[in-house]
């Protein structure tokens, strides 16, 4: 498996597939499955052809037809094919494939094109299927991803020269699935596996092997997410049982509010693990708005009192100093032990941020360093050299997706022993991400939102549609900040302070989203639509228009960091009216009088962005309204992905929604290595019964026996995960 195709291919063959399309190895290309199937008959139907698509179709030649060309020297001929249920037009210059005859049937490769209305293939790459052709004969024919250089019946014959011999290829394939687990599942050996994929007889065999195929993706991802855990639980750490009237007692009663039926059941539950020497590993999932922070504090409270340090990681500086304001406010004096006015019994809350001035950063160092500061609140800033801590014994990482695993781990290192560690977020996620993408952490959620808050509805503002629409927009912010209150409108971009000025908002206080503009428009998006409406523009369109009698002001992540803060101190004080930013206040800010949100080029968004977004509204006794504004058409898919987010104010329901909108494999970090994602056939949200089987019995082979040891195969397969870069989507999706 591991042979170079240079070996197997010859070198000129070999070089253009690894240049094309990255595959190196007999391994490589036995994973390289088809994307679709042809019968003869059969061609890819003309109405779901896009101009530009690259696709193979399987047709019969119906005509030929040769001529001079008069603009310029040479000869065009002029080919139609057709299975019967359609036709379309194949251009050749100066007698290339002039051999076609009329009644061949082959398959032909290229670009759709466009001449005069009608779709075309433009010189495509032709196969004529004759009687000598085995693979004629058969009653289904592979289609592959291919590429400029390396069309699908090359990768079909390369394919066929290592299927042909079956006895050898039993022998030869190391099988990563152990016996009894085939046995107990009904699965075939890999090499019955991939001949039924690459050279099926029938559909049946496509779904058989389809069925072991998915086992290979989800076992070796189980086992290394096992593995993990396995590790961790082997790695004591220190145990943080709860004490009686101490700090966390203190916060219990001064909490304004009385705890949620599900804050009080997680909040058992991090006490319970705390006190344990293994260290805790546990992703606290909720909806916007349902009191993780107030989760994460008791928890911290209770390791201050077990005499460690507990260390809270924000995406970015705006959140990280909201997080030490509201921390500081719940505990009082509790926060402001050693201080005149403070509380011997409690302990200091400390903030980090790379752009303090030296001084209140090195005081705020010497407060981690000597163990005085019990609860730390800091942006990538916590993770430099220099920054020591006394005994840190709880990682609280807020907003996961905004962090990858060498941020998540550099933080956890700085313990003397493995922290207790909980990772946050307000994205909820399907159960079936959580088994593949977080398997590696127990899960706990939060679904119930606190007493007296007003709820949020969202409409959708199709400006193209119904442009008056729009108009009574701005009319419903100018009637809630007469009624007292105030309101976002978020826009896509800053302004001209970036270059170029046509992408998203470069908010440079955490890195980018991993959920960006939806795939469809990302692909579609190109030259012809207009750039992105920025902050800038849109609120000095807003004071000298529909705004102008309301206090207008911005907030992006350009700003320096004392403008930034004073800026939201502003907007929570009621200074401000209405507050045009960028996603900067996607996550954390927590203003309750702010009722109404205007997302302007909402289709920019994706889907849990926008559900982030109008979790800033509402968050007070209040009802909200979050308005979507869009020039997409509400008949169109993205129109209908808006009316989707505005009709549910469930989160779980919209992140099923979308993971079927955005590649799967981007969910599970394929964009982020930049390398081809493992998960070709796993569907993250049909295939949850294989998931959790594959989960179950990768958990048994780890912490039986000798562990992984005693299956060579499947252990080398998790090795080859593991040292590569694509392992980081175990953590990064």
């Amino acid at each position: 498996m591991d042979t170079d195709l240079v070996r197997v291919l010859g070198p000129k063959t070999a070089k253009v597939m690894a240049d094309q399309l990255q595959l190196r190895t007999v391994r490589d290309l036995l994973r390289h499955y088809p994307r679709r199937y042809a019968r003869r008959g059969e061609m890819a139907r003309l109405d779901d052809l896009e101009v530009g698509d690259r696709v193979t179709v399987l047709a019969q030649v119906k005509s030929v037809s040769t001529r001079r060309m008069q603009q310029r020297r040479g000869t065009l001929t002029e080919v139609t094919v057709g299975d019967g249920a359609g036709s379309m037009r194949l251009v050749f210059f100066n007698n290339r494939h002039a051999h076609l005859d009329v009644g061949e049937w082959g398959l032909f490769a290229g670009t759709v094109g466009l001449w005069r209305g009608d779709k075309q293939f433009s010189h495509p790459d032709c196969h004529i299927m004759t009687g000598d052709d085995d693979d004629w004969a058969r009653a289904l024919v592979p289609i592959y991803p291919a590429s400029k250089d390396v069309s699908s019946w090359v990768i079909q014959k390369s394919v066929k020269l290592l299927l042909d011999d079956r006895s050898s290829l039993e022998a030869l394939l190391d099988d990563p699935i152990p016996q009894p687990v085939r046995d107990r599942h009904g699965l075939p050996s890999l090499a019955t596996a991939l001949v039924y994929k690459h050279r099926p007889e029938s559909t049946a065999q496509v779904e058989f092997a389809d069925e072991r195929l998915k086992w290979d993706e989800a076992l070796v991802l189980q086992c290394t997410l096992a593995a993990r855990r396995r590790a961790a639980a082997l790695e004591p750490g220190i145990e943080r049982p709860r004490r009686r009237g101490g700090l966390l007692d203190a916060v219990d009663a001064a909490l304004p509010f009385s705890l949620t039926e599900g804050q009080r059941e997680v909040g058992e539950e991090l006490a319970g693990e705390l006190a344990r020497v293994q260290p805790m590993n546990r992703l606290l999932q909720g909806e916007v708005g349902s009191g993780k922070t107030v989760v994460a504090l008791r928890a911290m409270a209770q390791v201050v009192d077990a005499g460690g340090q507990a260390a809270l990681l924000a995406p970015t500086e705006v959140l990280a100093a909201q997080h030490a304001r509201s921390l500081t406010a719940i505990l009082g004096p509790l926060a402001r032990a050693g201080e005149l006015d403070g509380d011997p019994a409690g302990t200091r809350v400390v903030l980090l941020t790379g752009s303090q001035k030296a001084a209140v950063r090195r005081e705020a160092r010497a407060a981690v360093a000597d163990g005085s500061a019990g609860i730390v609140v800091g942006t990538h800033a916590l993770l430099q050299e220099g920054v020591e801590f006394a005994d840190l014994g709880l990682v609280v990482v807020d907003e996961q997706h905004r962090f990858g695993v060498e941020q998540r781990d550099a933080l956890r290192a700085k313990g003397t022993r493995p922290p207790h560690v909980l990772v946050m977020t307000a994205t909820p996620i399907p159960r079936t991400v959580a088994m593949t993408v977080y398997g590696d952490l127990e899960t706990s959620t939060l679904r119930q939102l606190p007493a007296g808050r007003g709820g949020v509805s969202s409409s959708v503002v199709p400006v193209r549609d119904k442009p008056a629409w729009l108009d009574r927009a701005w009319a419903r912010v100018r009637e809630e900040v007469a009624a007292g209150r105030q309101a976002y409108v978020v826009c896509p971009r800053i302004g001209d302070l970036e270059d170029g000025g046509n992408g998203k908002a470069a908010d440079d206080d955490g890195p980018d989203d991993a959920d960006g503009a939806p795939p469809e428009e990302e692909e579609k998006g190109g030259s012809d639509r207009r750039p992105p409406l920025a902050v800038l523009d849109v609120a000095e369109g807003l004071r000298s228009g529909p705004l102008s009698a309301l206090r207008v002001e911005v907030l992006h992540g350009r700003m320096p960091a004392e403008e930034k803060e004073a800026r939201m101190r502003a907007f929570a004080a009621a200074e401000v009216d209405v507050l045009v930013a960028t996603t900067v206040v996607e996550v954390g800010v927590d203003v309750p009088n702010a009722t109404v949100m205007v997302v302007m080029d909402a289709d920019r968004f994706g889907v849990s962005q926008l559900h982030q977004l109008r979790g800033r509204v509402a968050r007070g006794r209040h009802a909200g309204l979050c308005l979507l504004v869009s020039e997409a058409s509400s008949s169109s898919a993205t129109g209908q992905r808006l009316a989707a987010v505005a009709g549910t104010t469930d989160g779980f329901e919209l992140a099923r929604l979308d993971l079927e909108t955005r590649r799967e494999g981007d969910v599970l970090g394929a964009a982020q290595s930049g390398r081809r994602s493992n998960v070709k056939l796993l569907s993250l949200l049909d295939d949850e019964t294989l998931i959790a089987e594959a989960r179950a019995e990768a958990t048994a082979l780890v912490e039986q026996g000798g562990g992984l040891a005693d299956h060579p195969e499947l252990a080398a397969a998790v090795a080859a995960l593991a040292m590569d870069e694509r392992a980081d989507y175990l953590e990064k999706a």
